[in-house]
């Protein structure tokens, strides 16, 4: 890979221009593609510009937590693989993909879009534990919103294994979906100098700041449901505010996307 000379993409964000000519709350053409992996309950495969990212869910019988004994359970991972890009290794997650599926989680456990009470089984033996796997193909920046879209197509997508015998059945499809009642979006943000751009490419990344993560759900209304600030620099209390009013908006273009 070609090194990013992170002085010349500020020097150039400086004069408020994006490398790629696009605008600052521009994001990327998105696609999506679900029911990718035929063997998951559900699976998504997501496009943003030239970053992608699949997606896949598993589901299966398990005990509840201690202290929410009436609820199922929601598990997300993160896989950078070597081939998405060469600063990317084998082995254990790293810092970066521990931070990208904890951010994609949060964004979905916050949001209560998934009703887990409706994923009980029997309240203190047996609820449905849902694992969501997020693999990076191709790394060309803004990685957790692409994996945040996946990971909620792919939940979209997904079918309960029906029950026989008391046990899952993972021969077949299910017919019954999982039990959801909105839809939470991503929307990342760069800041660099002074021009706070959504949805930053890979040089931009690469050159950024500061970077706000806002997690947004359209239940009862459009909500904000989770926040992560990222990067060594800050953003002042006008831009924030900007920032959510801006988040609320991409949101709802990227969640008809996904609908």
């Amino acid at each position: 890979m070609i090194g990013i000379d992170t002085d010349l993409v500020r020097e150039i964000m400086r004069n408020k221009k994006r490398l790629d000519n696009r605008a600052a709350d521009k994001y990327r053409k998105v696609t999506i593609e679900t029911n990718f992996v035929t063997s998951a309950e559900g699976s998504a495969r997501v496009r943003l510009g030239d970053t992608e990212v699949v997606a896949g869910v598993k589901m299966d019988m398990g005990e509840p937590y201690p202290d929410s004994p009436d609820e199922g359970v929601l598990s997300v991972s993160s896989e950078f693989l070597p081939l998405a890009s060469p600063d990317f290794e084998s082995g254990p997650p790293g810092e970066d993909s521990i931070e990208l599926a904890r951010v994609v989680d949060r964004a979905i456990r916050e949001s209560k879009a998934i009703d887990f009470k409706k994923l009980c089984i029997t309240p203190g033996e047996k609820v449905w534990m849902v694992f969501v796997d997020i693999d990076i193909i191709d790394n060309d920046g803004n990685l957790i919103d692409a994996a945040g879209l996946a990971a909620v197509a792919a939940l979209r997508s997904a079918k309960i294994p029906d029950i026989e015998d008391e046990k899952p059945v993972f021969s077949r499809k299910g017919k019954k979906a999982l039990p959801m009642k909105g839809i939470p979006i991503s929307t990342t943000f760069a800041k660099i100098r002074d021009y706070i751009v959504v949805d930053p490419g890979l040089a931009e990344s690469e050159a950024l700041e500061a970077r706000l993560t806002v997690g947004t759900v359209d239940s009862e209304g459009i909500k904000i449901c989770s926040l992560q600030k990222g990067g060594t620099s800050s953003f002042t209390i006008e831009e924030i505010g900007s920032i959510l009013e801006t988040a609320e908006d991409k949101g709802s273009e990227l969640r008809k996307l996904v609908k």
